[in-house]
């Protein structure tokens, strides 16, 4: 096998980032917009020892799982890896991906998970469903301005007019935005050369409020508001309906993160509402009403409403609150997951890192009339041990929902060591997962259930909610 070779390939199955996985003389290999059940042409693009990449060149027997996919982009940009395969096929593979990590990396059965796992919760609709869009901006080959996503393993911007992952009015922004630029002369941010101004377009929409959000990401120390461009710019985007905060951030470093430390709203109010019904759950609601959280630039606020609402249901199910418990909320955001665990607990501690976050946590705290909840800005793994430690306070029950990377060991540490009687795991990443889990069933824990959430329909990216009960020694 050489590279370049071309040869005929069975997709038996699929990888966690939802790329085709196919064996051929006695070799391995990974094709991407391959789905399990093609069979395709492939030609060789990468070899090692025992494996393999290729790319597709012909599907000769399409996979009986394949359907057409709402958005003709969905090859190039690095958004939507899965959308050609069906939505309950992509269900069952994020439920496997989850599983075969578990057992993996978790060191558990196959016939114990069969006890544990229950079926996963899907979206009504797995289409318009994200609240938020982070859109770089950049210069196509022609020299026009562009906004759109990167594509897969690049920086590459894809030009995407109308994400269908993402709300309509998306489009509208973005193209006042564009041409709001080319009028003004103002240039897109450069990562080789480190000018221009421009580097993103973050647009927040809050599903309930109907409220808008737009902030620019700039290379520079000010958009200058008393210039007559920025009037010119917030003149045009405060005409579109549901308009309510527009702002730039400050982020002139040389960085992939995309938002920097400060943010400066130029019209409108510094933040957007939104609220968060438990349909499933009325009585975590005032008299149903729900949850309105603030939400600012930087805030951590799930992509996904309609899907947060089973997501926290979950949750709150696993919690299975009395009334009487301690509950400490680590990595806690704005508060989302805390407001709806202070109905049902004596008291609640929420810690986050963001400081912005918790000054948004503290006023949806207190919108929402609830002072049984505190919050502590810092590294969970820095607070929960300086309060163990210092102040000797104790948890009934300990909710985590980590980044990616999941809890840092001195954080798990000092769970096992404050012994609460449940731990309930939100995961985004389920190899991370699967390692925390497996430290806290050597130290004391068991699994109880575990259950998948697709909060992100169409990629390969799937929440997992896991419960934990200390056993009794």
């Amino acid at each position: 096998m050489k590279k370049n070779d071309i040869f005929e390939l069975e997709i038996t199955d699929m990888g966690t980032d939802g790329e085709g996985i196919g064996h051929y003389d006695g070799m391995t290999f990974f094709v991407k917009d391959a789905l399990i059940g093609d069979v395709i042409t492939a030609r060789a693009t990468k070899l090692k020892k025992n494996y393999g990449y290729a790319r597709v060149e012909e599907i000769k027997t399409p996979s009986t799982f394949r359907v057409e996919p709402q958005c003709e982009l969905h090859k190039r940009c690095g958004g939507c890896q899965i959308q050609a395969l069906s939505y309950e096929k992509q269900l069952e593979f994020k439920n496997n991906k989850v599983r075969n990590n578990l057992m993996r990396i978790g060191g558990f059965s196959e016939a114990k998970l069969d006890s544990k796992m229950q079926p996963p919760v899907g979206a009504d609709n797995p289409y318009r469903y994200r609240n938020k869009a982070q859109f770089p901006v950049g210069y196509d080959r022609d020299g026009n301005i562009v906004t759109g996503f990167y594509a897969s393993r690049s920086h590459n911007i894809i030009p995407v007019e109308d994400c269908r992952l993402g709300v309509p009015q998306n489009k509208e922004i973005l193209d006042i935005i564009k041409e709001w630029m080319n009028e003004c002369g103002i240039t897109p941010y450069d990562e080789n050369t480190h000018k221009g101004l421009v580097r993103h377009v973050l647009i927040r929409y809050g599903f309930t409020s109907k409220q808008i959000m737009v902030c620019l990401v700039i290379n520079a120390d000010e958009l200058e508001p008393e210039h007559l461009a920025a009037d010119t710019l917030c003149e045009r985007l405060s005409k579109i309906d549901g308009m309510t905060s527009i702002s730039y951030n400050i982020n002139k470093e040389n960085t992939n993160v995309i938002l920097g430390k400060k943010t400066v709203c130029i019209w409108g109010r510094p933040y957007i509402e939104d609220t968060i019904h438990l349909l499933s759950y009325p009585d975590f609601t005032p008299q149903g009403t729900g949850i309105t959280y603030q939400i600012s630039p930087q805030s951590f606020y799930q992509v996904n409403p309609v899907q947060t609402e089973r997501l926290y249901g979950t949750a709150l199910e696993f919690a299975d609150l009395n009334g009487g418990e301690t509950v400490w909320d680590l990595y806690c955001g704005i508060g989302t997951i805390s407001s709806f665990l202070a109905q049902k607990a004596g008291k609640v501690c929420g810690v986050e890192i963001i400081p912005a976050a918790i000054e948004d946590a503290r006023e949806n705290a207190k919108r929402n009339g609830l002072d049984n909840v505190e919050f502590f800005v810092g590294k969970a793994e820095e607070v929960l041990p300086e309060q163990y430690e210092k102040n000797h306070i104790k948890a009934d029950v300990i909710v985590v929902d980590p980044p990616r990377k999941g809890c840092d060991e001195l954080c798990l540490e000092t769970i096992v060591k404050m012994a609460p009687e449940k731990v309930v795991y939100v995961s985004c990443d389920s190899s991370t997962l699967a390692r925390d889990v497996k430290y806290l069933g050597e130290n004391g824990y068991a699994v109880k259930r575990v259950r998948t959430v697709d909060m992100f329909g169409m990629s390969g990216h799937v929440e997992t909610v896991c419960c934990l009960h200390r056993v009794n020694s």
